[in-house]
């Protein structure tokens, strides 16, 4: 039992950006390079623990479900920007969120995505609610 409660550690604490594909996504004619976070150990990391992220990166979070979907950012240390993204591709809203705390930020109808951005990304773009996103398509199924 104690094996397994240090390989859980293990693995929630290694980078899972190791084992992630890397899609382009366009939005609004901009492009946004994303990590894919579609396995279940991926989803729970997400960008906990990065202490920067580059201009114009990104995480496509695809979940195996559509559904009102929330994030929180526990142990994450990036200022984010959230888009909920239905099956379609249409962002549904989006939403800033600050570093260590566990307000949950949620999906304003049936999301299948979430992408974070670092904080104001959207909003420097002229990205809002209504907009598609492009190129989802490349990404792996959830698992």
């Amino acid at each position: 039992m104690r094996q397994l409660a240090i390989l859980l550690v293990l693995l929630m604490s290694a980078p899972a950006s190791a084992e992630m594909p890397v899609i382009q996504i366009r939005i609004a004619n901009y492009v946004l390079s994303t990590e894919v976070a579609h396995t279940q150990a991926s989803r729970m990391q997400g960008l906990m623990y990065r202490q920067a992220m580059g201009e114009n990166r990104g995480m496509l979070f695809v979940f195996p479900e559509t559904g009102y979907h929330s994030m929180w950012m526990v142990n994450t240390n990036i200022p984010l920007s959230v888009a909920f993204v239905d099956e379609k591709g249409m962002i549904l809203n989006i939403a800033d969120m600050v570093p260590h705390t566990r307000t949950a930020h949620g999906a304003a109808g049936m999301a299948k995505y979430a992408i974070e951005a670092n904080l104001g990304w959207f909003w420097e773009k002229g990205i809002k609610a209504g907009n598609y996103v492009d190129g989802l398509r490349k990404a792996p199924a959830a698992e």
